[in-house]
């Protein structure tokens, strides 16, 4: 039983989409699971499917616009480098119309039923492939694995949307009397979910460097400093994550192919730019040859 997992990283997911093009067009790899965090969850349904051109037309189209209906921030460019202000005016108007957030994400929503219709629900429900996507249960404390068969079509979507929800950035949603978030709040990469549901081999796609390689810049507003703590944060549960896999993967005796980023990405993965995310994408297909041909 194989097994690809996705990690959360935002706009770094094409990368993730890169890598896994390679396995599943060029080493003709077969997956009984699909597991995704996040940007994750946005990408395994297609692969599931072996729709790798839609999801990369899709992914590689995705701006601010199409995710956000209240976007927080604004994209400002200084000394050739791309960062993020504070949209005072959006931000006060959620406040004011009693949003427990900075931003609004309701557009990601309307997205995720344009790109992925009921028609493809349909036919991964009739196959023996398990899609599951990790979401953060903040009222229970407790990290959830929603899996594609135990869904109704728009449940399951609803699933995606929240495990892609970065809070406080995004819409935090209130779900069966609980509140949801970014399944990355809790767990960056499911490896360890995988190995337990039945995976013998895991090929894991971790949206990072293997070895810690980014000073970030110090913060120029709270956004700024928001995003360095949740960098921070995000880090050390990847670490974790990573750890417990590989230990629970010796205990079960599957085998574990990991796959890292060559070279940091972006910093700040709120920034979706249309250039940068086909030359990741591509990034990730040529960086799983080179490994893939490495003995």
């Amino acid at each position: 039983m194989r097994a690809l997992v996705i990690s959360g990283g935002g706009s770094k997911g094409a990368f993730a989409g890169g890598v896994s093009q390679y396995l599943i067009e060029e080493e003709k790899q077969k997956y009984d699971f699909f597991l995704g965090t996040s940007t994750g969850s946005l990408l395994v349904s297609h692969l599931a499917l072996n729709k790798i051109k839609e999801i990369k037309s899709a992914f590689t189209r995705v701006n601010q616009k199409s995710i956000f209906d209240n976007c927080p921030y604004l994209i400002v460019k200084k000394e050739g480098e791309e960062r993020i202000k504070i949209n005072h005016f959006n931000v006060l108007k959620n406040f004011i119309r009693g949003r427990k957030t900075f931003g609004e994400s309701n557009n990601l929503r309307k997205l995720l039923s344009k790109e992925f219709p009921e028609s493809n629900f349909t036919s991964l429900k009739e196959t023996s492939k398990e899609i599951i996507v990790c979401v953060s249960n903040l009222t229970a404390n407790t990290v959830e694995y929603k899996r594609l068969k135990d869904c109704c079509y728009e449940e399951f979507l609803d699933w995606i949307w929240i495990s892609c929800n970065f809070v406080p950035f995004m819409t935090l949603v209130v779900k069966n009397g609980c509140e949801y978030a970014d399944g990355g709040l809790g767990c960056i990469i499911p490896i360890e979910e995988a190995i337990r549901r039945g995976a013998t081999h895991v090929d894991a796609i971790l949206l990072d460097t293997q070895f810690q390689h980014t000073n970030r810049l110090h913060a120029r507003n709270v956004f700024d400093a928001l995003g360095s703590i949740f960098g921070f944060i995000s880090d050390r549960i990847e670490i974790q994550n990573m750890h417990i896999g590989k230990l629970i993967a010796e205990d079960y005796n599957a085998t574990l192919r990991v796959f890292y980023t060559p070279k940091v990405l972006t910093t700040n993965s709120l920034i979706f730019n249309k250039i940068k995310m086909e030359e990741w994408w591509q990034m990730g297909w040529e960086h799983a040859k080179k490994l893939s041909a490495t003995p």
